[in-house]
């Protein structure tokens, strides 16, 4: 296939995150998205623990027990000719690696709002990681249904945070019991609201909504009053205060597109999915670190295959066991029963089924290019952050850096309550551990294994998935350990010296990086300052890096 087919799939492509604070609604939403887009045909129940459906993206049984979101999940769908990728990700903070993780394989985000809440404090942190590797973000104000702030004043609080500009698209006429509908701006037309259902009414996405042009104003404001003569009042002032949307400052993440509407109520949900279609970019260029420390871009349309292992899950099917490695692909063309291989070590892949997805339901695939999520079926030998190409690749091609590994904070001692189910929780730990769930550490000098974590929640989904899938209890328990660091050191004799002196202080995680975990800060400085010539690296994949280039 030449470029130029290559880079016409590419330009098909749309691939982003959906971001929020725990119960603003982002599952619901991407439920709504997936609906209006014909990828399903009636919406999972997302409101109470014990309905019979619930929401697509949420599979876990954890997830469906508690009704949030613990793992991120990946859809694909098909809308206007173009090729949506959509990554549902988890709220709560205790989850933000695997989030952070994902938003590296995406090249928009779309940031939904509680009208009640603002901007809350989860969001606030997605943001900054947004910001930090200038991802595009589109705004949804999500519950306009419900009595909320002022709109005018939810578009300065947007601004505040995201210290970029807020470009309305939408805005809505009343709130609450009031809410009347939402203005297109664009198309210069009302959608009058009306409570949704499960089902669409017809095939063009609209439903049934009555459409109103703002030609017909008298119309208008007969029908609703001062609610609509504010928002008259409010778009004029937006029309000479706001800046008009710009294309370029948007993809360059300068400024932000906003939507209003009630994603439970399939409202709003039109505009988002045509604005995702019209103004998200397309996938672009990426860089890999050579060996030998120098960087370069890929361009998504060379014909050349690569992409980068961003998440790993086991257990998706647990009557197969099965383990799943999720790959961005950033560029070139897959092709059914394609030679594959892992950059770091070299190593021929064969995965024994590739696949998209609809949350936790497949289908195999027969291609896939730059911008397109992958799954490969695989028995082991793939981690979190490798770079896989093309079997014809050789090892110069170098590595896709970036993807996080944060220092735990919260550690814990796991202790089986059944000896006998020693061999199921090491295999359990194991994948877990891969898969990013929770970070595991060996202790070099033997002792109970130990868990890491951001947030206390992970202790307790992972307690819930060891017995849940692998049959196996266990009991945790706290550890004298307050964090980590991840070591290196280009002088043998001084890493032998460090070794020695802090042995029973070290130990391995699932990648088989050595790392140092401290009792205090207090620990940690007087240890640095003991070894100078060690390297202590708050993020994991500093520390590959620092192995790489000295190897």
């Amino acid at each position: 296939m030449s470029e130029g087919q290559i880079a016409e799939q590419v330009r098909r492509r749309r691939t982003f995150a959906i971001i929020s604070h725990p119960d603003a609604g982002k599952t619901t939403l991407t439920e709504k998205l997936l609906l209006f887009s014909g990828a399903i045909h009636i919406a999972g129940s997302v409101k109470a623990r014990k309905a019979t459906r619930h929401a697509t993206s949420d599979w876990m049984e954890i997830e469906k027990q508690r009704g949030i979101s613990v793992a991120s999940s990946v859809m694909q769908m098909l809308y206007r000719d173009c090729v949506i990728n959509l990554l549902d990700t988890p709220g709560h903070r205790d989850f933000s690696e695997d989030t952070y993780r994902v938003l590296t394989a995406v090249d928009s985000a779309l940031m939904v709002i509680d009208a009640a809440n603002g901007v809350e404090p989860q969001t606030r942190r997605l943001i900054e990681v947004c910001r930090q590797r200038g991802t595009p973000i589109m705004t949804f104000v999500n519950k306009m249904d419900r009595e909320g702030k002022e709109p005018l004043a939810l578009l300065d609080e947007i601004e505040q945070e995201l210290g970029m500009p807020c470009v309305p698209m939408t805005w809505p006429v009343g709130q609450g019991k009031a809410f009347g509908g939402i203005v297109d701006l664009r198309k210069r037309q009302m959608r009058l609201f009306k409570a949704g259902a499960d089902k669409r009414n017809d095939q063009s996405g609209a439903g049934s909504d009555e459409l109103v042009m703002l030609a017909q104003a008298g119309t208008l404001r007969q029908r609703f009053g001062h609610d609509y003569e504010q928002a008259e009042g409010h778009m004029e002032l937006l029309r000479e205060a706001a800046p008009a949307f710009d294309a370029a400052a948007f993809v360059a993440a300068h400024q932000t597109p906003v939507f209003f509407g009630s994603g439970v109520n399939n409202f709003g949900v039109q505009e988002v999915l045509d604005a995702l279609v019209d103004l998200a970019p397309p996938p672009a260029a990426r860089h890999v670190t050579r060996p030998d420390g120098q960087t370069d871009e890929i361009d998504p349309a060379a014909p050349g295959f690569s992409g980068v292992v961003f998440k790993v899950q086991a257990n998706m099917d647990p009557s197969h066991r099965d383990r799943i490695a999720f790959v961005r692909v950033n560029s070139g063309r897959y092709g059914s029963g394609m030679k594959l291989r892992v950059q770091r070590n070299a190593k021929e892949l064969r995965p024994t089924s590739v696949v998209t997805f609809l949350s936790q339901r497949r289908e195999a695939v027969d291609e896939a290019y730059a911008g397109d999520i992958i799954g490969f079926t695989t028995h082991g030998g793939v981690q979190l952050g490798d770079t896989i190409t093309d079997g014809d690749t050789g090892s110069g091609f170098g590595t896709y850096t970036g993807l996080p590994f944060f220092a735990p904070e919260l550690f814990q001692t796991v202790e089986l309550a059944n000896p006998i189910k020693s061999k199921q929780l090491q295999q359990g730990l194991l994948q877990l551990g891969e898969e990013g769930a929770i970070q595991v550490f060996r202790p070099t000098v033997g002792g109970a294994m130990l868990l890491g974590a951001v947030g206390q929640l992970q202790f307790e989904v992972v307690q819930h998935r060891l017995k849940a899938e692998y049959g196996v209890d266990v009991r945790l328990s706290g550890s004298r350990f307050h964090g980590a660091r991840w070591v290196t050191c280009d002088d043998d004799a001084a890493m032998r010296k460090f070794t020695d002196e802090a042995a029973s202080k070290l130990a391995l995680d699932a990648a088989d990086t050595l790392a140092y975990l401290m009792t205090s800060p207090y620990d940690l400085r007087l240890t640095q300052e003991r070894h100078p010539l060690v390297v202590f690296h708050p993020l994991r994949e500093h520390a590959g890096l620092a192995l790489q280039q000295a190897a």
